[in-house]
C-alpha cells in the first residue's frame, strides 16, 4: 500500500507514461504500470511531474508591502532603498510575519518548494529576523524556507549592522549575506567581503551576497567575492547575486573574470523581472538590459538558477510567485531561444536553484523526497511558454494544493473553415 500513486506522468527528462509511488514521505517506485493500491491515485493524464520550483533569491520580509508607507514613485533602486528604511519604522512583527505567511501560502499553491529568503539585519530589534524565523518554523511542513543574514545598509555604513547581523547568525539564521557595492568605498566594499566571508568559514555557512546590482561597470566586488572563496576554502558554498554590472563591464575584463567564478566554484542568480525593471535607468537609448551575463556564465559550467527577488514591495509592484513568469523573463533578457537554452530555463527555476541552496533528496527520482508538482503541460518548454496551470502540488507524498485543469477552448478550426469558404466565394 502505498499513499500516493500519479499515474501516466511525463517527466522532465522526456520520459513518457510513467507512474510515482510515494510511501513515508519518499518517491518509493518510478516506473511504467504500477498496479499497487495506494490512499489516493491521480491520473496526470500525460501531463508534466516536475520537481519543485525553487526561488534562490527573494525578499520576504518586505513582501506584500506595496504602498506602505509610499509608493516608489521614480520606481528606481535607491528609491525603494529609501522607502524600505522608512517602512521597517512602521512595520511589527506581526505585520512581517501576516504578509510572509499570505506569501508563503500563495507560493506553495505555484509549486514552489523552497525559497532564500534575505532578512535586513540593519534594524537593532532584528524585527524581520525574528518574523521570518517564526514563519521558518511554521511552514516547515509545506515549504523549505532558507535566511540570508543581510546588512540591506551595508555591513561597514551602517555603525551596528555588523554586530546584529552576527546576532541574526546566532538565532538561527542560515546563510551569510552582504551588499558590497552600497559601503561607501570600493576598499569598504572589499573589506566587507572580506570580513563576512571569514564569519561564514568560522561557522561553516554558506555565503550569498548582493553583489554588483549596479550599471557602473567598475562595480568589481565579484572579483573580491571569488578571491575569499579561493583563499577560505569556500568553493560550492557561495552564490552572487544579481552581477548586473558585468552586463556593462569590458569584455576583455569579463573573459578573465567568468573563468575565475568558475574556478572557484561561485554560483550565480540572476533576478530576471527585477533586474530588467531596475537597471539602466541612467540610461536613454540604447538602453542597457540590466541583466547579467547568464549565457557566457552557464557555458563556462557556473551554477546558474534565476530568483524573483520582489513582489508588491518598495521595489517591485508586480510579481505573483511564478518562478515559470522568472524564468520567462529571463529566456526574453538573455535571448535564449534555441531549444536546449529554453530547457535550460526550467533548469535554472528547479535544478540549478535547487543546487545553489544545497537542497537534499530534491528530484523526480526514486529514494528523494516524495515533492513535485503536477503542471498542464506535456514538457518543459510548453510548461514555460503557457506558465503551466498547477494541477496538483504534492509536498512528503501528501497533496497540498490542488486544482481542476483548465479548459482551453478554441475557435482556430471555425475561423479557418469561414477562411477557406470566403476564397472559394471569391
Amino acid at each position: 500500500m502505498f499513499d500516493l500513486i500519479i499515474k501516466n506522468a511525463s517527466l522532465t527528462d522526456g520520459q513518457t507514461g510513467i507512474d510515482i509511488a510515494c510511501r513515508n514521505g519518499k518517491i518509493a517506485a518510478l516506473e511504467r504500470d504500477i498496479t499497487a493500491d495506494a490512499k489516493e491515485i491521480i491520473d496526470a493524464a500525460g501531463y508534466l511531474v516536475s520537481p519543485p520550483f525553487v526561488d534562490p533569491h527573494f525578499h520576504m520580509d518586505a513582501t506584500l508591502s506595496l504602498g506602505t508607507p509610499r509608493m516608489n514613485v521614480s520606481g528606481t533602486l535607491l528609491e525603494g532603498i529609501a522607502l524600505w528604511g522608512e517602512l521597517k519604522e512602521v512595520q511589527s512583527i506581526e505585520d512581517i510575519v501576516q504578509r510572509a505567511l499570505q506569501y508563503c501560502e500563495l507560493a506553495v499553491a505555484k509549486g514552489i518548494g523552497a525559497i532564500r529568503s534575505h532578512v535586513d539585519t540593519c534594524d537593532d530589534k532584528l524585527t524581520g529576523v525574528q518574523a521570518l524565523l517564526e514563519v521558518r518554523e511554521q511552514v516547515k511542513d509545506c515549504l523549505e524556507l532558507q535566511l540570508v543574514a543581510f546588512p540591506q545598509d551595508g555591513v561597514l555604513c551602517d555603525p551596528t549592522a555588523m554586530q546584529n547581523t552576527i546576532r541574526a547568525l546566532d538565532m538561527g539564521v542560515d546563510v551569510v549575506g552582504g551588499i558590497p557595492h552600497f559601503e561607501r568605498t570600493m576598499a569598504d566594499g572589499a573589506e566587507s567581503v572580506r570580513l563576512l566571508c571569514e564569519i561564514a568559514a568560522e561557522r561553516g555557512l554558506m555565503v550569498d551576497m548582493h553583489c554588483d546590482e549596479s550599471d557602473d561597470p567598475l562595480s568589481r566586488h565579484i572579483e573580491t567575492l571569488v578571491f575569499e572563496t579561493q583563499r577560505l576554502g569556500l568553493q560550492g558554498r557561495v552564490t552572487g547575486s544579481h552581477l548586473t554590472s558585468m552586463h556593462s563591464m569590458d569584455n576583455y575584463y569579463v573573459s578573465k573574470l567568468i573563468p575565475l567564478i568558475a574556478e572557484a566554484q561561485v554560483h550565480a542568480v540572476p533576478n530576471p523581472l527585477i533586474n530588467i525593471m531596475l537597471q539602466g535607468r541612467h540610461d536613454t537609448y540604447p538602453k542597457r538590459r540590466g541583466q547579467t551575463r547568464v549565457r557566457e556564465m552557464r557555458d563556462a559550467g557556473i551554477i546558474v538558477g534565476f530568483g524573483s527577488d520582489c513582489m508588491m514591495d518598495p521595489w517591485y509592484s508586480l510579481g505573483k510567485a511564478d518562478m515559470l513568469d522568472v524564468a520567462f523573463m529571463g529566456l526574453h533578457v538573455g535571448q535564449l531561444s534555441s531549444r536546449a537554452d529554453m530547457a535550460w530555463c526550467f533548469d535554472a527555476v528547479t535544478l540549478n536553484s535547487a543546487r545553489i541552496m544545497g537542497l537534499d533528496g530534491y528530484g523526480v527520482a526514486k529514494g528523494c523526497e516524495a515533492n513535485f508538482v503536477l503542471l498542464q503541460a506535456h514538457e518543459t518548454i510548453e510548461a514555460l511558454r503557457l506558465r503551466a496551470h498547477r494541477i496538483a502540488v504534492v509536498r512528503k507524498g501528501c497533496v497540498v494544493s490542488r486544482s481542476d485543469p483548465q479548459i482551453f477552448r478554441t475557435t482556430m478550426n471555425a475561423v479557418g473553415k469561414d477562411l477557406d469558404e470566403a476564397t472559394v466565394k471569391n
